[in-house]
């Protein structure tokens, strides 16, 4: 993948509209808008290709659940993808979630750590559903899953996503109102996503469980929809009084 080319914005590496987005969000690198040193960029239509999802989660699974496994990558793989979306959507400039047109760079894990769009979109909601049509029935038919649970992960990482561009860019109830409309624009299966205000802070209220506790030397999330309310309820406190 050429990154270079004269005449258009460039940040870091990132040409083009993506250029113009990351220069507007700060702490770009963290949200997974810029690739660093040493990962590999692939075109996001052929990581959803179904033979390379297979050969990919067959070297992390060797050991466990194919269906742990595949849960825990799309964990991190969907919240690379939305990013470009949800950062062109959060700054109004937004950016195309399609496949054809989204490059995706992988550690050396095969782990996806930054999403590049190459286009603007004016259905960015269409161009998520696309990206999620690619990648969700060909991933759960390669883990011998249902799909349902992949696109509540897709609807928490939407949601995170807009927390984490609404406490960077200042304005978390703004950008996190666009949560609802997106998704609902996306479409059937994806939830929409939900969010609980403790104490004045702002969390997610997931609708999924990546299944992160299931790996070794894993740990229950904060907000694991399986954990007791109650028990939820105080740790959420908690960090509230940390923030």
């Amino acid at each position: 993948m050429r990154l270079l080319r004269c005449g258009l914005p460039q940040t870091d590496g990132v040409i083009g509209p993506q250029a113009e987005v990351v220069a507007r969000v700060p702490g770009a690198a963290a949200l997974g808008l810029l690739p660093s040193g040493g990962a590999v960029g692939v075109r996001a239509a052929d990581l959803a290709d179904p033979d390379r999802l297979a050969g990919l989660l067959a070297a992390r699974a060797r050991a466990g659940s194919l269906r742990v496994h595949a849960t825990v990558w799309w964990y991190s793989a969907s919240a690379v993808l939305l990013a470009p979306v949800l950062a062109g959507l959060a700054v109004g400039r937004p950016l195309s979630g399609r496949p054809a047109e989204t490059t995706v760079f992988l550690d050396s894990g095969g782990v996806p750590l930054a999403a590049v769009s190459s286009a603007l979109d004016g259905d960015p909601a269409g161009g998520l559903r696309a990206c999620l049509d690619a990648f969700v029935p060909a991933l759960a038919a390669v883990a011998g899953m249902r799909a349902r649970p992949l696109w509540a992960i897709a609807a928490d990482s939407m949601a995170n996503g807009l927390l984490a561009l609404g406490r960077t860019l200042g304005d978390v109830p703004a950008v996190t109102a666009l949560a609802g409309p997106l998704a609902t624009a996306v479409g059937s299966p994806l939830p929409v996503p939900r969010y609980t205000d403790v104490d004045g802070v702002r969390f997610v209220r997931r609708v999924s469980c990546c299944l992160v506790d299931r790996l070794p030397h894993g740990s229950t999330c904060l907000s694991c929809p399986r954990r007791p309310p109650v028990e939820r309820r105080t740790l959420l406190e908690d960090a509230a009084a940390r923030s």
